[in-house]
C-alpha cells in the first residue's frame, strides 16, 4: 500500500541560508559517510517520546543545485512495523530575496497486512522542524541587526 503526505512552509530567510541549515548534520549521530549521498545517520529519540527509540536513515539524494535532499529509513523505526519504504524529501524553493518555501514530503509503502500502521505516519514533525528553523533564523537575523 503506497502513501504520500506533503506540506509547504514559508521560511523568512533566503533559500541559500535555509539549505545550509537543512543540510547540516547537527541533529543526529553520523554512522558513516561525509554528509553526502550514502551518509547514514543514527536518529535516537529521548526517552518518553513513545514509539521506537530510534532508527537509521540514509541520504539517498542530495541535489545542491536544486536544493533537494532525500532520506530513507534503512534500519529500525517504520521498517520494524511493516513498512517497506519510508522516504522523506525536502526541497527548498526561492520565494523572493528574503524568504523561501520548504516543501516537505513523506512517501511510504507498507505491507497490506500491516496497513493499519499507516495511520502512524504524520507530517507534523517536518512542520515543527520548519517552524523551528524559521524561528531560529528570525531570532539570529534580529540579533545581527542590533
Amino acid at each position: 500500500m503506497l502513501g504520500h503526505l506533503s506540506h509547504e512552509a514559508v521560511i523568512q530567510a533566503p533559500a541559500t541560508v535555509v539549505w545550509k541549515l537543512y543540510g547540516g548534520l547537527e541533529l543526529a549521530r553520523l554512522v558513516e559517510g561525509d554528509g553526502g549521498e550514502g551518509t547514514v545517520l543514527n536518529i535516537i529519540f529521548p526517552p518518553g517520546l513513545g514509539g521506537a527509540p530510534g532508527y537509521k536513515e540514509k541520504f539517498t539524494k542530495i541535489d545542491n543545485e536544486n536544493r533537494i535532499k532525500e532520506t530513507e529509513v534503512v534500519e529500525g523505526g517504520f521498517l520494524d512495523i511493516g513498512f517497506t519504504l519510508y522516504r522523506v524529501r525536502l526541497k527548498i524553493v526561492e520565494n523572493g530575496d528574503d524568504s523561501c518555501i520548504v516543501e516537505s514530503t513523506i512517501e511510504y509503502d507498507i505491507k497490506e497486512e500491516d496497513a493499519a500502521n499507516a495511520s502512524l505516519v504524520t507530517i507534523q514533525p517536518l512542520i515543527d522542524i520548519a517552524q523551528a528553523a524559521n524561528d531560529h533564523l528570525l531570532h539570529n537575523k534580529q540579533h545581527k541587526n542590533v
